[in-house]
């Protein structure tokens, strides 16, 4: 398959990186619950195609259509072993097959990661959940609040916090500070200049997304940008935001180990997570997919495999873009959060941080009307639906990627590919529902 240069394609990166539709228009995932008496061993030695199949349908129609090099769903019930459906190549035409431990990108999926592993130091004690935030890092104690939204960043219009910037704040973006990827005029041009992205794209020279950005410490980027103004008053509107990489740095702070070691020792070793890094090692690049931008309907090389961007350190861990993980290490993580913090026997997490984390944390009276989550809670990190009688919790990545669980049901669910920006295809918002079809099929066996 051929493909056009990137040269002299402009994409945003504001598109690129959002990844707000996780649930939504899939919001009825557990609706009609199969519910907990639908044993996952009455299905297991069921093909997953025969088991679900309108996800595998959907996987072979994108793949077969050149849509995507790739794509895999990944689906479970409780504790019990997952059903992996894949198809394609980590590259078009000259990659390898996918398989449940292929190397994805998952971007924001990173943030109910980061949103877990603060948690873990909520329910240690080290920090309180509306713990003022500049108890932990003091720059934050003097952040002003812009008057006018993405206006001058002037003295002239900003003001005083009215209320300090907390932990929960910073769990479910509703801390007042900005992004990169959604803000617009002196401030987006600040956060760029001082080296505040959302993450990292790709090597090539791309305008606006590409090239590699300095290297800098999580106590650099977090003091950096306690110096430029919320974008909102703390607690008064839901804003996705950087909040989930400076709690990196809250990690860092309390536990007095660096933000990549408390993920590894505290939660992706005792998971058994061993596939999800924020570089990928040498010995493990031959698993990493490629990443293509979606232009004009066709997939063009944004981020090659054998020179990505991933396979070398990042400017510094990134807490809501930065890892890279594989289906089936992911599906490790999500079978933790439907055990309650249990997983194999072992307890990797406290159970009431499980249960808190993966509730509404939202402060009262936020704003979220116009918001990637309006009508909708957030907990630790992600997206939390309580309605019709389902409790779901997780969120999507830039790339395509979906990660949830829904606990009425006892399910969990992903969605891996690699393809930018999400909304590009309607996959990742439709998948939930592409799923409930399944379950809805199956309740009726």
């Amino acid at each position: 398959m051929a493909y056009r240069s990137f040269e002299d394609v402009t994409l945003s990166r504001r598109a690129l990186f959002r990844s707000g539709a996780l649930f939504a228009g899939g919001a009825a995932v557990a609706a009609s619950p199969i519910g907990a008496g639908v044993a996952w061993a009455d299905h297991h030695k069921a093909a997953g195609a025969a088991m679900w199949p309108n996800v595998a349908a959907t996987v072979a129609d994108y793949v077969s259509t050149g849509k995507v090099a790739n794509m895999q769903a990944v689906l479970g019930f409780g504790q019990a072993d997952p059903v992996i459906i894949s198809d394609g190549l980590t590259q078009f035409a000259t990659g390898t097959p996918v398989d449940g431990d292929t190397l994805y990108r998952i971007y924001s999926q990173t943030k109910p990661i980061t949103g877990m592993a603060t948690m873990m130091l909520i329910d240690d004690g080290l920090i309180g959940l509306d713990q003022p935030l500049a108890e932990i890092i003091p720059a934050f104690a003097d952040t002003k609040v812009q008057i006018e939204y993405d206006g001058s960043i002037e003295e002239d219009n900003l003001e005083p916090q009215a209320r300090p910037v907390t932990i929960r704040h910073l769990l479910t973006h509703t801390s007042g500070l900005g992004y990169g990827i959604v803000q617009k005029g002196p401030i987006a041009a600040a956060y760029a200049a001082r080296g505040l992205g959302a993450g990292q794209v790709t090597k090539l020279p791309i305008p606006g997304i590409g090239g590699v950005p300095e290297k800098i410490t999580l106590e650099t980027f977090a003091n950096r940008l306690a110096s430029l103004p919320l974008v909102h008053q703390p607690g008064t509107k839901w804003s996705y935001s950087v909040g989930l990489d400076v709690l990196g740095r809250v990690i860092e702070v309390a536990s007095g180990m660096s933000f990549d070691s408390f993920l590894r020792t505290r939660l992706f070793e005792p998971a058994g997570m061993d596939s999800t890094f924020f570089r990928v090692p040498d010995s493990e690049k031959d698993r990493l997919t490629t990443n293509y931008g979606i232009n004009g309907g066709s997939p063009l090389p944004l981020d090659l495999a054998a020179d990505s961007i991933f396979l070398d350190e990042p400017a510094f861990p990134y807490g809501g873009s930065g890892l890279v993980s594989s289906p089936r290490d992911y599906d490790r993580f999500l079978r933790m959060l439907l055990g309650n913090g249990m997983l194999d026997g072992k307890r990797v997490m406290g159970e009431l941080a499980v249960r808190l984390g993966t509730s509404n944390l939202l402060p009262r009276g936020v704003e979220t009307t116009g918001t990637w989550i309006e009508g909708q809670g957030f907990g630790a990190g992600g997206r939390v639906q309580t309605d019709n009688g389902m409790h779901a919790y997780g969120w999507g990545g830039a790339a395509g990627t979906v990660g949830f669980v829904e606990y009425t049901s006892g399910l969990r669910a992903g969605l891996y590919t690699q393809y930018m920006p999400a909304e590009a295809y309607p996959i990742q918002r439709g998948y939930p529902e592409i799923v409930l079809r399944d379950l809805s099929a199956m309740r009726g066996m």
